[in-house]
């Protein structure tokens, strides 16, 4: 039993989802003196490459290591029989050639022996031309391969098998390289350039994955045009010719200048700035210090209207449709956007220019537009990004595992910046929210928001349902609403029950009810319990903690539930209410 649980483990098979103890498929074993992995004869028996996923088993069973042998030693037999085979087959093409010709000249040798008279041919063919007309030469070796101009080439090892199995008028030798300026000048241009350079798998690699986003193929003065420069010349056509204006994302002091670091509290002013201390001309240098992965240019379209003949226009899409059909201007419209429209405001309120969805913070609405701008689509979950760095945050933060664990209560995260902003904000409670009229600090953005209400009179943030005119503070609050309570979106599908939910917050916490430890334990009388939450409500009964009290008979208990069969028991008149 010791020696089969150290070479085997407890598990489904990969293959046949048989439970029992098998062996893992990325081990070796050792069969007749040489070392064999499972892993490997599949990939070379069948090509198929088996995951090797943390969340898949990696076990095979003895019935399916006996069928994946059998199918390997089938595989080299038939393998080995090819090869004998193409062998007695070049045998046989030898053989008879020289068949033929000893044929040929046994012909030859009875025609000899034959007294054969040959009527002349014309005139001048007499007597002794006759004789001269019968010497017939009879090849002796094979004709010589014309299309090869007999050189005799140097053949490496295995080559002439390979030469074997095909016609040798079907091979042809390749082309010269001077022949191939006159076949494809291009292709030989590009191969001088790569004389004497080291070419890598992995560059070939890289190659083909970014060739959509290093290289298209457009007409310009070089023969193609890089993402970058088309980025930019694309912004710069609806920058120059519309009373666009350029900003970079709005911070807590207020809205930077998109040229320089001044920054203003007003969009009134940021426009006369920059009218006063810009010019246009400067914004191709600016944007060519951007890198291609992060080039985003946020842009205010309050009050749009065409430079070249002043129209008032809509929306961005609307002036990229008016500069190309009215004004002919080019764009390319195969790359991807990277202006990104805006209407900034005095309320501070801000609105989605494409679905009209409002939001309270100018964060909120710079995520929300990579639901619009979906120019990278990460692989794993679907989210996508106005930029390519943004995708690499997304990954990095969210399907990566972290490596920085909170000292305080174990949370791991994948930065040290991320476990500092942790830190601060849950263990440390530090204030790093201000607020913008007194010095009053506050440790969450909606607590500070509040304050703005009560005591500097600031209108409250107001989301309103459009079916049936309720309102929220928070358009999250509102969208959950919406999904609960109007379109029944059940979303989230457990995977080993049929319970669905809302969100996936709904779903991770019903999870623990399969697959939950109970981790969290009461100090006093030993219980424990899957989540720290009901740990916390079962505290209540050892510290009396009777906070739901009987509206009826002002009974109090520890827990809801209690309250509600208190009120169904005692008070029926009001539980039908």
């Amino acid at each position: 039993m010791e020696s089969r649980n150290k070479a085997t483990v407890f598990g489904q098979c990969r293959c046949c989802l048989k439970d029992g103890y098998h062996k893992d498929i990325m081990k070796g074993q050792y069969k007749n003196g040489s070392r064999e992995v499972f892993h490997d004869i599949f990939l070379d028996c069948f090509n198929l490459f088996l995951s090797t996923s943390p969340k898949l088993s990696t076990l095979i069973c003895k019935s399916c290591i006996s069928r994946l042998e059998d199918a390997n030693e089938f595989k080299k037999l038939v393998t080995d029989t090819e090869r004998q085979l193409l062998n007695k087959v070049d045998d046989h093409k030898d053989t008879l050639f020289v068949n033929v010709l000893d044929a040929e000249l046994d012909i030859k040798s009875e025609l000899s022996s034959v007294d054969v008279k040959l009527e002349p041919l014309d005139d001048e063919l007499e007597d002794d031309h006759a004789d001269d007309a019968m010497d017939v030469d009879i090849p002796t070796e094979p004709p010589p391969d014309n299309d090869r101009n007999n050189l005799d080439l140097d053949l490496i090892e295995g080559e002439a098998d390979l030469l074997a199995r095909f016609s040798r008028r079907s091979l042809r030798l390749p082309a010269t390289t001077e022949a191939l300026y006159d076949i494809c000048p291009g292709f030989a241009r590009h191969m001088e350039l790569l004389r004497g350079k080291v070419v890598k798998g992995k560059s070939i690699e890289k190659i083909l994955k970014d060739s959509e986003l290093n290289s298209r193929t457009e007409p310009s003065r070089h023969g193609f045009v890089s993402e970058k420069s088309a980025q930019i010349a694309n912004a710069l056509t609806l920058l120059d010719h519309s009373n666009l204006t350029p900003f970079k994302s709005k911070n807590r002091t207020g809205f930077p200048c998109f040229y320089c670091r001044s920054t203003f509290d007003n969009v009134d002013k940021m426009k006369e700035h920059q009218q006063k201390s810009h010019k246009k001309s400067e914004l191709r240098k600016l944007l060519s210090t951007y890198g291609v992965e992060s080039l985003v240019i946020y842009v205010d379209i309050t009050d749009l209207k065409c430079a070249i003949c002043g129209e008032s226009i809509n929306s961005i899409s609307e002036l990229k449709s008016h500069l190309i059909k009215t004004h002919k201007k080019d764009y390319l419209q195969e790359f991807t956007d990277r202006v990104i429209p805006f209407k900034l405001s005095e309320t501070n309120t801000f609105e989605c220019q494409i679905c009209g969805f409002r939001f309270e913070t100018f964060g909120s609405i710079e995520r929300h537009m990579n639901v619009h701008y979906r120019n990278y689509v990460c692989k794993d979950c679907g989210t996508g990004f106005v930029t390519k760095y943004r995708l690499k945050v997304h990954i990095k933060s969210m399907h990566i595992e972290g490596t920085f664990p909170c000292e305080v209560c174990k949370k791991v995260f994948t930065t040290q910046q991320k476990l500092k902003n942790h830190t601060d904000a849950v263990h440390k409670l530090v204030k790093r929210f201000k607020c913008s009229k007194c010095p009053e600090r506050f440790s969450e953005y909606f607590t500070r928001q509040k304050h703005m209400v009560a005591v500097h009179g600031m209108a409250p943030l107001q989301y309103k349902c459009n079916v049936c005119d309720k309102s929220f503070d928070r358009r999250y609050t509102l969208s959950r609403h919406m999904k609960r309570d109007h379109l029944e979106e059940r979303d989230y599908q457990c995977e080993m029950c049929s319970y669905t939910c809302f969100t996936n917050n709904e779903l991770r916490v019903h999870m623990i009810k399969h697959n939950g430890a109970r981790i969290f334990e009461c100090a006093v009388c030993k219980k424990s319990y899957a989540r720290k939450k009901t740990l916390k409500e079962h505290m209540r009964i050892h510290n009396n903690d009777r906070r739901f009290a009987c509206a009826v008979c002002g009974q109090a208990f520890v827990q809801k539930c209690s309250l509600k069969g208190h009120i169904k028991t005692h008070h029926v008149e009001f539980s039908m209410q």
